[in-house]
């Protein structure tokens, strides 16, 4: 599995999420996974909550193109982001 697929319509994200972190942002993307740091505690929803807010301001999207497909209880999830692509994905989380 990539970690960011490119697909039709935009990309999908496989993303390891490590919440309570002490500070917020990508530490760091190998083949399987983009590992992602969130302050937010994984509780009620909120470190998804912002998680998809995450995606948003980094990639420059709207919320609404941001979107969990699974892993909504999970720490491993899959995300779809709409009207992006591969290579401007890549760029922004990686470099």
């Amino acid at each position: 599995m990539k970690a960011i697929a490119a697909t039709s319509d935009g990309v999908i994200i496989t993303v390891k999420v490590q919440p309570r972190a002490s500070a917020e942002g990508v530490a760091g993307v190998d083949d399987e996974w983009v590992r992602v740091r969130l302050r937010a505690p994984p509780v009620d929803g909120k470190a998804n909550v912002a998680l998809i807010a995450f995606f948003a301001r980094e990639l420059g999207c709207s919320k609404s193109s941001v979107s969990i497909m699974t892993g909504e209880t999970g720490r491993l999830k899959r995300i779809r982001v709409v009207g992006v692509d591969e290579a401007n994905v890549r760029a922004r989380l990686i470099g």
